[in-house]
């Protein structure tokens, strides 16, 4: 199955795109997240070591023994949809693919020589086919992409920082590079949700299948507008103290929180970015050797200072007030971890540090 080479069309009436290249749909955040994991001092040496390591066969073996193998007698319509999925990215080997039985629906794509699609029960029997389509293009976007060897690596080396815990500063050696990693991958679970917009080709269906991650399958009692203002609140909400609570939160988490993936992609499908790949024009793999590096990281620079300019989230604010040389950051700093601000964002005026009583204005 692993080797097969497939003609036959999409079972439905969707865009193919021939040749795509995995820069059409990666997310800025996930190439310079990427790179700065790279320049993490020793990952390098222990990722080729552990590339020589890894019991990529025992990892197989495992699922090959206590999984069920997807294809066309076991699973039949995930195999229809794994096939359809590598036809529309044009990816022309076709991932082997296993379903696993667990209570949490998850999916993962993961392998150093060629990449491995492993879904759970729980996902399985919570989303519907068109919800199921996109989770499985979001596989797939992650085995064009690449992401299942970095994936490999990070599972290795959360389970091994567990074993040496006990280690003085073995444990905080691996567990730098696991942090980087986690960074990374967050960032790349973003872009593996727009491969999964291509290939579903369903902006609603990729929103319910987050939802139903969210809230279960109670789809009647949840609504896709309300689900993304709590995206905005979540941004929004808060004074720097939550801020700081937000990147703590998400420290150990490999994936972003739903419905901040919701209200990225939803803002992704309405970008022009996203209508020219349906037109047809998009980056293509052949074009991949001669793409400039110093390119990609300005275009990624630039991502996060339009992130950091337009983001209402009070520590990017802070940052941006800082970035542009606003005035008075020591009050401004004081104001925000204490949510002291009058209406329309200023400060309420009373006495300041030198007891004048001059009231000073802040940016809401």
């Amino acid at each position: 199955m692993s080797g097969t080479v497939f003609e036959k069309a999409p079972a439905r009436d969707r865009r193919r795109f021939p040749g795509i290249s995995s820069r059409a749909y990666e997310h800025p955040a996930d190439r310079s997240a990427l790179v700065a994991l790279r320049r993490l001092s020793g990952f390098d040496t222990v990722f080729k070591a552990l590339s020589g390591l890894l019991p990529e066969r025992s990892l197989r073996l495992l699922f090959l023994s206590d999984s069920v193998r997807v294809g066309e007698t076991q699973f039949p319509h995930l195999y229809a949809m794994l096939r359809d999925a590598c036809y529309i990215l044009d990816l022309e080997k076709v991932p082997q693919m296993y379903v696993q039985q667990d209570p949490k629906p998850n999916a993962m794509c993961i392998g150093l020589d060629e990449p491995i699609i492993v879904v759970t029960t729980a996902l399985v029997e919570l989303l519907d086919e068109e919800e199921m389509r996109a989770v499985v293009g979001h596989e797939v976007g992650h085995a064009l992409s690449g992401h299942s060897v970095y994936r490999t690596v990070l599972l290795f080396l959360t389970g091994l920082a567990l074993k040496v815990a006990w280690i003085p500063l073995g444990n905080v050696a691996i567990m730098a590079i696991v942090t980087a990693l986690r960074e990374w991958f967050r960032k790349s679970e973003l872009s593996a949700d727009r491969a999964g917009l291509l290939v579903g080709q369903d902006v609603n269906a990729s929103m319910r299948g987050l939802m139903k991650l969210a809230g279960g399958h109670h789809l009647h009692e949840m609504n896709v507008d309300a689900f993304l203002a709590q995206a905005e609140e979540y941004e929004e909400s808060g004074d720097l103290r939550d801020s700081v609570l937000k990147i703590l939160n998400v420290l150990p988490r490999t994936h972003p929180f739903t419905t901040v993936r919701a209200a990225e992609l939803k803002k992704w499908s309405q970008s022009r970015d996203h209508q020219r790949i349906m037109d047809g024009h998009y980056p293509r793999r052949e074009e991949d050797p001669d793409t400039s590096v110093t390119d990609s990281f300005r275009e990624s620079a630039a991502h996060y200072a339009d992130s950091v300019r337009t983001s209402k989230d009070p520590l990017m604010k802070l940052v941006g007030d800082i970035a542009g040389g606003a005035g008075d950051l020591g009050g401004r700093l004081r104001d925000r971890f204490t949510g002291a601000t009058g209406a329309g964002g200023s400060r309420a005026s009373g006495p300041d540090a030198d007891g004048q009583g001059k009231g000073t204005t802040g940016q809401g």
